[in-house]
């Protein structure tokens, strides 16, 4: 390897980081999980890219991306291997004002595009949180605040610019590489380094935003009130409910009802808003016109020896009613984890079951359980956890990859049904053989198809 890395040093433009060096200790972990690689690329351009890709298959070491670091599975470091850091390749350009077509480089985060887009009075679709990177979120989903209006963040993207597993620079869009596009939209970062994004903004007013909170004592019934005002809710509001918050009293833990109603008119915001504050005792209620961008939030940072174990799944209409019924009884119980429900719906239903990657197309909500603390704290609370995953079970489907502390074939197979897997390892075959790129919720290019 030291060979390699000396010609690496001769052909890399970036900062490499290697272990002893000053920068080590926090180049080697991400926000949510500490390694021990062997070196800590970070690429200055998509030339830096290349190299650190080539060196990286040259040398048969494991190879992890970096984007905003948020993996709750760990993907952006890991023990032994080389990190390719893209934090420096984080422009973000309006490249063409008419059709709001956006170039985003794939280091940057969120927060970072929102403020670029914010004095042009655009914004695109993305997520929640200011530091979660537009790569991670992108290449599985991206369910925010403007979801069920313009979809998912990979509904509005246009074309990517990706550093394959041979090095090589290819761009994939709806006519170059259709494949290619196909699979990065929804099939994360299986087949390549993402170095460039461009996105179709959308015009984008102050919107309504914040918190209206209901006692626990009345969880079942706002719920389920809220789920039904979701279904037939103009597509301008986006919500989600968090309770059993362990943080806010854990089964006492108020349920809080956020919202984002997408405009500024005032009275069509009431129209939209006011049937969830008439489901109950509202206790506090903070929604005002906000500026879009500060409806990211930062993201939470834990300190190190506390995880976070998020586990996630899509729930169909019809099976509304029984999982918030056992949402509700869990979030009631002692060591219950914390629960958050989003609305989903709206455009991204619209799109076709086989247009990308993304799978779950039909269904009204996604839901988190995460459990936080200590490894003990996580061990024991684990137990409580499984039974209510098996309670769950038959009224559920598939994973959000976005919100899974773990990569298991079980995980694989819920994020992928059969037939999306299948089509996926093909392209897989074609762009990654070698399955450089497995650190990741892991398509195997040598497996015909998957079971959930």
């Amino acid at each position: 390897m030291s060979s390699a890395l000396d010609t690496l040093r001769r052909d890399f433009g970036g900062d490499i980081v290697e272990p002893g060096g000053a920068d080590y200790a926090s180049a080697s972990r991400s926000i949510l999980a500490s390694g021990s690689p062997s070196c800590v690329l970070r690429p200055k351009s998509v030339e830096d890219v290349q190299a650190g890709v080539r060196f990286a298959a040259g040398a048969a070491l494991s190879l992890s991306v970096r984007g905003g670091g948020h993996s709750f599975a760990g993907f952006g470091t890991d023990d032994d291997g080389v990190v390719i850091d893209l934090a420096a390749l984080a422009n973000v350009e309006l490249i063409d004002e008419q059709r709001h077509l956006v170039r985003i480089g794939g280091g940057a985060t969120w927060g970072q595009v929102a403020a670029v887009l914010a004095p042009h009075g655009l914004a695109i679709s993305s997520g929640d949180t200011k530091g979660v990177g537009v790569g991670g979120l992108t290449l599985t989903g991206g369910i925010g605040w403007k979801v069920r209006k313009y979809g998912l963040a990979l509904d509005n993207l246009v074309g990517a610019e990706v550093v394959t597993a041979g090095g090589e620079v290819v761009h994939a869009s709806a006519v170059e590489n259709p494949e290619l596009f196909w699979a990065i939209r929804g099939g994360g970062g299986n087949f390549g380094i993402v170095t460039a994004f461009d996105f179709l903004a959308h015009p984008t007013t102050d919107v309504f935003y914040g918190k209206i909170v209901f006692p626990a004592s009345e969880a079942a019934g706002v719920l389920q009130g809220w789920a039904d005002h979701l279904r037939t809710a103009p597509e301008e509001l986006t919500s989600i409910a968090t309770f059993a918050n362990p943080f806010a009293g854990g089964p006492e833990a108020p349920v809080e009802i956020q919202v984002v109603f997408d405009g500024d008119d005032p009275e069509r915001a009431a129209q939209a808003l006011d049937p969830i504050r008439r489901l109950g005792t509202v206790i506090a209620d903070d929604v005002a016109l906000r500026p879009y961008a500060d409806t990211l939030v930062d993201g939470l940072a834990p300190p190190p020896g506390i995880r976070l174990v998020p586990r996630s799944a899509f729930v169909d209409k019809e099976s509304v009613p029984a999982v918030l019924r056992i949402l509700t009884e869990a979030g009631a119980s002692e060591g219950a984890p914390l629960i958050a429900v989003r609305s989903v719906g709206g455009a991204v239903s619209r799109v076709p079951a086989d247009a990308t990657a993304y799978a779950h197309r039909q269904a009204e909500l996604m839901f988190v359980t995460t459990v936080l603390g200590p490894q003990p704290v996580i061990e024991a609370a684990l137990p409580t956890l499984d039974a209510l995953w098996r309670t769950l079970a038959p009224h559920v489907n598939g994973a959000y990859a976005n919100f899974l502390a773990s990569a298991t074939e079980e995980d694989v197979a819920a994020i992928y049904p059969p037939r999306t897997y299948e089509r996926l390892a093909a392209v897989k075959r074609q762009y990654d053989p070698g399955n450089l790129f497995a650190r990741n919720h892991n398509v195997q290019p040598d497996k015909i198809g998957m079971t959930s």
